[in-house]
């Protein structure tokens, strides 16, 4: 129900349930989503923080809240970005094919969470199981103020030295 009440965007509902002990915070659907990858997908951004309060898994093997965080296009989502973050959401965490939450934010999300996510360590060098990196993400999907952030990054990493 929890999980339904947040995909739908059901806000009084999912806080009802929030309050309510007896709800398994963790309940997955049959793909592996949690309450929290739904938050953080949907941009709830109170909902969230209640269910990390009640001690929603922030990391998990696959697909992550990150990875879902990153993925919403609004510009706001960069404040749930931060949130996991703050609570130890691993930046570079890999899904079953490798694809990352920087990778997911240069093809689907907004151009403030890839600033953010490489502002805080995220490795824009990573290829997913296809070999394609962040910058191939971005470039797919025509986000060229994405590429641009993704390439800078790069070029700011590359050795100053000589041969």
């Amino acid at each position: 129900g929890l999980l339904l009440a947040l995909r739908q965007g059901s806000i009084k509902v999912t806080n009802f349930l929030l309050q309510q002990n007896a709800v398994d915070v963790e309940a997955r659907n049959r793909t592996g989503e949690s309450p929290l990858m739904m938050a953080a997908l949907k941009g709830h951004l109170p909902q969230a923080r209640r269910l990390i309060e009640r001690r929603a898994e922030v990391n998990k093997p696959g697909w992550t809240p990150l990875h879902y965080a990153a993925s919403n296009p609004d510009g706001v989502n960069a404040d749930m970005v931060r949130l996991l973050l703050a609570h130890f959401s691993y930046i570079d965490a890999e899904s079953p094919n490798k694809t990352t939450p920087l990778m997911m934010a240069a093809r689907y999300g907004s151009d403030a969470v890839v600033a953010l996510l490489l502002k805080e360590g995220a490795d824009p060098l990573l290829r997913n199981e296809q070999g394609l990196s962040a910058i191939d993400f971005a470039r797919a999907a025509n986000r060229l103020g994405a590429a641009e952030l993704i390439a800078a990054q790069v070029r700011e990493k590359r050795s100053a030295g000589k041969w």
